[in-house]
């Protein structure tokens, strides 16, 4: 999606180790790693699941290597030889389980929801049926788990600052989260 100049800097980085720019300032890049990343083959990996790419009986490490074949070719067609015969590897991610989409809705409640309860001296306890109901809410096939913060914001983080504003929760208690009926319930625990 960049310009092309974007692509002719890259070069010169990657072909000299350091950027000079307009005032002839340089910066060494020879210490550095440099991390890309891109949707290019997004679309392709995504039609391939949908259709069912993988047989039952195939093993996953040959559809994964048939779909990074696949995604080699759209590069290939995308960026010019010059620019990918400087690059050293190019790793293509599988998508995200639903399992996996759990564990991050975890993690970002554990840093995030959790740490703001536990400023306050309140505990957090979660059920699955919340994390199932996150996930189902936050993931999307087009853009993978980056909606999720958001909607873990817009539906945890933001209601729970409400009712501790409001005074619902107080130092000591044990706030419990869940879901029911696609709604999601905040109440005190008893201890």
């Amino acid at each position: 999606k960049a310009h092309p100049d974007v692509f002719n800097i890259l070069l010169q980085i990657f072909e000299d180790g350091r950027l000079t720019d307009s005032q002839g300032r340089v910066v060494d890049f020879k210490n550095t790693v440099i991390i890309m990343t891109s949707n290019v083959g997004a679309t392709l990996i995504k039609k391939e699941a949908a259709l069912g790419f993988r047989g039952t009986n195939e093993p996953e490490e040959i559809s994964y290597k048939e779909i990074k074949n696949r995604v080699m070719g759209e590069l290939n067609k995308t960026f010019r030889p010059e620019f990918l015969n400087r690059i050293d590897e190019v790793i293509v991610f599988k998508s995200l389980t639903k399992e996996e989409i759990q564990k991050i809705a975890s993690l970002i409640i554990n840093n995030e929801v959790k740490k703001l309860l536990e400023e306050r001296k309140i505990d957090l306890e979660t059920t699955e049926e919340i994390k199932e109901l996150l996930t189902k809410e936050g993931y999307d096939s087009n853009f993978g788990a980056r909606p999720l913060r958001r909607t873990i914001e817009r539906l945890i983080e933001n209601p729970i600052s409400e009712k501790l504003l409001a005074g619902e929760f107080k130092e000591g208690d044990c706030v419990l989260i869940k879901a029911k009926d696609g709604k999601i319930i905040f109440s005190k625990k008893k201890k």
